[in-house]
């Protein structure tokens, strides 16, 4: 349910407001715009579809709670997207509290170009979804959204330290699962 370029802001913002006056027919009409790019966020971190649903519907209760906020400044779907992405952080807090680790220097360990090249992007997205929870928040914070290990240390609540072993096993993991599947393609 796209909106027309040039009606999509006066619209979007008539949605917002509706939202604001907790009007259903507008929130249902902003879930049902926003959801397949949100859900697409949360199904990056989370692999089983209950729980992605739970916690997609999670942030838009709170975006819905908290739109008076929305102050029309930047973009709606990036403030969206950052209820919705703190809601699976929250999740990844509780659900898999990582202990305290040892912080081990960043090795920069990689697979072989020609291995990693073979790999269809929904080989490797199965790969990743198939990390421990908390390695695969990290992993995908750092690698898919850019985020430092400070940053991301914040947002799940664990040191520098703790992110750097996460993202680091996770890279070992994921060679191991690349080289095991012993890619035979023809070259």
């Amino acid at each position: 349910m796209a909106f027309p370029a040039a009606a999509q802001t006066s619209e979007l913002e008539t949605l917002i407001q509706g939202c604001v006056r907790n009007e259903r027919s507008a929130q249902e009409r902003v879930y049902r715009l926003f959801y397949g790019r949100m859900m697409a966020l949360v199904r990056r971190y989370i692999d089983k579809q209950e729980v992605a649903e739970e916690l997609l519907n999670n942030g838009f209760l709170r975006a819905f709670q908290k739109i008076a906020l929305y102050n029309f400044q930047g973009s709606f779907e990036g403030w969206l997207r950052k209820i919705v992405f703190h809601a699976v952080c929250d999740y990844v807090k509780t659900a898999d509290k990582p202990g305290t680790m040892v912080a081990l220097n960043d090795t920069h360990e990689f697979v072989s170009q020609s291995d990693a090249s073979r790999l269809e992007y929904d080989e490797l997205i199965k790969l990743v979804q198939e990390l421990p929870l908390a390695t695969r928040a990290v992993f995908n914070m750092y690698v898919m959204d850019g985020l430092s290990h400070r940053e991301i240390g914040e947002a799940l609540q664990i040191s520098d330290g703790t992110s750097k072993w996460h993202l680091s096993e996770g890279r070992k993991m994921l060679r191991e699962r690349i080289e095991k599947l012993k890619l035979n393609y023809k070259q």
